[in-house]
């Protein structure tokens, strides 16, 4: 399966964000799986492709041709695939059409994008993947009430929480990914409005 991975690019973030990917990772290289990212060398980018290449996976890296040009962020160079890309949009497009199931890892304002992304996609029922978000040392549990609070609120449906599934464990996250079942499709149940 390719899988998708976001997450930080940052290089200054604690060592156990960087551990716990990189172990991920390598758990789903060694079953088998593939991994589609944005060509990223540092931050959890970085690990993620690390922990791939160290269980034998196939790595493929999807970046804009800026990021090289402008040196915007250093590139993984252990990339058995590279693909150059005009703009950031593009970049997710081509990782999305690629991807299989997108599991989101800690980061910043860019991961966030990219898990709305996917997940409002999911919503409007152009994609039916598995979303897994791995939550090391409680990173999303503040994005959670959040959701909560903007379901409370009636800003989208309590049925909107289960297109993805929070995960502290990673053995339990890959299991989720490995045994997903896409529902009906009925995205519509999952809309406010009209």
């Amino acid at each position: 399966m390719k899988i998708c991975i976001f997450g930080a690019a940052s290089a200054h973030i604690d060592k156990i964000y960087i551990d716990e990917t990189e172990k991920l990772a390598k758990k789903l290289a060694q079953k088998g799986h593939s991994l589609v990212f944005g060509a990223g060398a540092t931050g959890l980018m970085g690990a993620a492709a690390r922990g791939f290449k160290a269980g034998g996976g196939f790595v493929h890296g999807v970046i804009p041709e800026f990021f090289r040009e402008e040196s915007v962020e250093a590139i993984f160079d252990g990339c058995d695939k590279i693909t150059y890309t005009k703009t950031m949009s593009e970049r997710k497009f081509v990782m999305e059409g690629e991807a299989e199931a997108f599991i989101i890892t800690p980061g910043g304002i860019g991961t966030f994008e990219e898990f709305f992304e996917v997940l409002t996609l999911k919503q409007l029922g152009r994609h039916n993947k598995a979303i897994a978000i791995l939550n090391t040392l409680n990173y999303y549990d503040d994005l959670e009430k959040f959701m909560n609070t903007v379901a409370e609120r009636k800003f989208m449906t309590f049925k909107c929480g289960e297109m993805y599934k929070v995960f502290n464990d990673a053995d339990k996250l890959i299991d989720y990914i490995e045994s997903y079942v896409p529902d009906d499709g009925g995205w519509r149940k999952l809309k406010i409005g009209d």
